[in-house]
Parts: C-alpha cells; structure tokens; sequence
C-alpha cells in the first residue's frame, strides 16, 4: 500500500489504481534515442496516437523505498542484462469518466506526481507478449514523493522534469516537449476504457533513459512537486528446502 501526502492538504491519499497505464514515446528525443535501447517496436517515427501499455498495481513503491531486480532474471542467462530508469510526471484519475474532451480533461483529473516506469528491457525486447511483463516487475513503479491538486499544480504542460543518477543529472527536459498533451492522452485513453478515480497515467519519458545497478540511488524531479528517490538492491537468491 503506497500513501502519498497531498501538498498543503494536511492529509494523505492511498494509491489504489484498477489500472495503471504507461505511455510510450511521447517525447521527441527519446524517439531519438530509442534505436540504442533496442525494444521492439522502437524506432525514429513519431506515432500517429499514443502508444500505451499496462503496469500492474504490484510495482508501485513509495518514495524511499527500494527498487528490487529480481533473482530470477539471472536464469534467463542475459548477455547484458539492463534494467533502466524512465523519470516521468504522472497523473491521477479524480472520477469515473469516459468520453473526455481533451479541453476537459484537468476537470477528471485529482492531482500530479513523479513517478520512475523502471523498465526490465530484456523482457521487454524477448517476451512475444510485449511490453507488459518488463514494466510491470514488483517495485518497478515507484511513485510520489507527494500529490499536487490539479488546481494547485499551475500549468502541467509547462513543468521542468529531471532525474539524477547517483547525484548526476541523467534526463532533463520540460513538459512542454511532449507529443501527446494530459489532454490528449486522457481523452484518448477515455475512448477505450472506462477510467476509475485512482486510476494513474504515466506520461512518458524524455532522452537520457539509462541502465540501473544494485546500490544506486536514483531520483526522479518535478517542477513544483518534487523529488522521488529510490535506492536500488538485488533480490536475495531464494533458499530451497533443507535436505
């Protein structure tokens, strides 16, 4: 259970999504960039709509918790193993809504967060069913460090976004760059499915994505909401049954 404070609320909300849903490519120079983290159905085109996929509430974490790579990736004999960062502004859902307007949409949504879609991309590039496994790991979404009311938040398309690596700065861009606007992607996401309130949308990730290791710390900053850290582990090995 992941509970984030609401800015200047003086009270918390419980992140309990029917769905959480990530949206690929919605930046310029990560369609730029994408060639290098050879997934399937990257490449240099800009997408017609968006292109989504699903992350399954398990791999929601909260600030200052950690991010656990699973043993069991060592089976699968990686040649290069990598499991990477994506820094991105998140939104959450405010009611049941279906149909929205893109000039509607700040009206069905409760608030902003950061949010880290770490990403397994071996699974992402090899599993004939897609995306859905490399993104949806336990602890692969780690979400917060706060809510900011969408009536506290000023323009959500015109907010600064970066993420530091060990204390580097690895991406930063602003929100202003993406493709598809909150609008667009909450009306385009309406269309198809019914969102719930508590439902979260993570809007894309700007260039710079990178590969994570145990003992980094990895933070994820936006403008007027504010950091999301998260240290990175190994899972220990599973101890089998006595002989």
């Amino acid at each position: 259970m992941v509970k984030l404070e609401i800015m200047g609320r003086g009270e918390s909300y419980e992140l309990a999504p029917t769905k959480i849903i990530g949206i690929g490519l919605n930046y310029r120079d990560h369609i730029e960039e994408s060639h290098s983290v050879k997934v399937r159905g990257f490449d240099r085109e800009v997408p017609a709509e968006p292109v989504i996929f699903p992350m399954t509430p398990n791999a929601l974490v909260g600030p200052e918790e950690p991010i656990v790579i699973p043993s069991f990736l060592a089976d699968y004999g990686f040649d290069e193993p990598r499991v990477d960062y994506e820094g991105e502004l998140a939104f959450i859902v405010k009611d049941r809504c279906r149909n929205v307007r893109p000039e509607d949409a700040l009206r069905h949504i409760l608030g902003f967060t950061c949010m880290n879609d770490v990403s397994q991309r071996n699974l992402q590039t090899g599993d004939k069913g897609g995306w859905y496994r490399g993104k949806s790991l336990d602890t692969f979404a780690p979400a917060g460090p706060r809510i900011v009311l969408t009536a506290d938040v000023g323009d959500p398309q015109s907010l600064d976004i970066r993420t530091r690596l060990n204390g580097k700065v690895v991406q930063e861009s602003n929100t202003r760059h993406m493709i598809f606007s909150i609008g667009d992607l909450l009306a385009f996401l309406s269309r198809s499915f019914t969102m719930m309130p508590g439902d979260i949308v993570s809007t894309g990730t700007p260039s710079g994505v990178g590969p994570l290791r145990p003992g980094d710390t990895v933070e994820v900053e936006v403008e007027r909401i504010g950091v999301l850290r998260n240290t990175v582990r190994a899972e220990a090995e599973p101890v089998g049954p006595a002989d």
